[in-house]
C-alpha cells in the first residue's frame, strides 16, 4: 500500500511540472546602442544566462537560460535597472505539463510562484507566454492602473497572453 501510493506521489509530481525556457523583456529609456550594451554587458553577468539577443529598434531583449539554472527574475530587473534603465513589459515564456490553473491560486513553476489575474479553471498545458504585470516588470502607468498588492519574494502577478 505504501508503494502504491509512493508510485501516485511521484507520477502526480512528474505530471505537473513547468519550465520556463525564455524571457523577453523591452527596457525603456534606451536612445542608443551603447545603452543596449550597457544593458547587454549588464546580464551578461549572471550565472543563469545562456543567451542574450537584443534588438536596439524595438528595445527588446530574449534571453535563454542554461540547463537546470535557477532563473532569478528579480535579479534581471535589478541588473536593468542597474545599468540605468527600467523594464517596461516582461514575458517568460514557460512550457507546461498538465498544470492544473485554479481560480486565485498561484501556480508554482520551478521556485516561483504566479497568480495569474486573468485565469480561469483549465489545464496548462504546451508553451504559453506569462506576461508579470507586478510593479517593476511593466510600465510605471500601467503598474499604477493595476495597484496589485505586493506578494511575497519569488510571488508574481501574470497574465497568461
Amino acid at each position: 500500500m505504501k508503494i502504491t501510493f509512493l508510485l501516485i506521489a511521484i507520477a502526480l509530481s512528474i505530471a505537473t511540472t513547468a519550465q520556463i525556457t525564455k524571457v523577453s523583456f523591452q527596457a525603456s529609456g534606451l536612445t542608443c546602442s551603447m545603452c543596449s550594451n550597457a544593458i547587454f554587458k549588464a546580464l551578461k553577468t549572471l550565472d543563469f544566462v545562456d543567451k542574450i539577443d537584443a534588438d536596439v529598434k524595438t528595445y527588446t531583449f530574449d534571453m535563454t537560460f542554461k540547463a537546470n539554472s535557477n532563473i532569478d527574475f528579480d535579479l534581471i530587473k535589478k541588473k536593468v535597472e542597474g545599468a540605468g534603465f527600467a523594464i517596461s513589459g516582461f514575458i517568460a515564456t514557460i512550457q507546461f505539463n498538465s498544470v492544473q490553473l485554479k481560480k486565485d491560486q498561484p501556480v508554482a513553476v520551478a521556485d516561483k510562484n504566479f497568480l495569474f489575474v486573468n485565469g480561469h479553471e483549465q489545464l496548462l498545458n504546451g508553451i504559453k507566454d506569462v506576461k508579470l504585470i507586478d510593479k517593476g516588470f511593466v510600465a510605471s502607468n500601467e503598474s499604477r492602473k493595476n495597484n496589485f498588492p505586493v506578494l511575497s519574494p519569488g510571488t508574481y502577478h501574470a497574465s497568461i497572453n
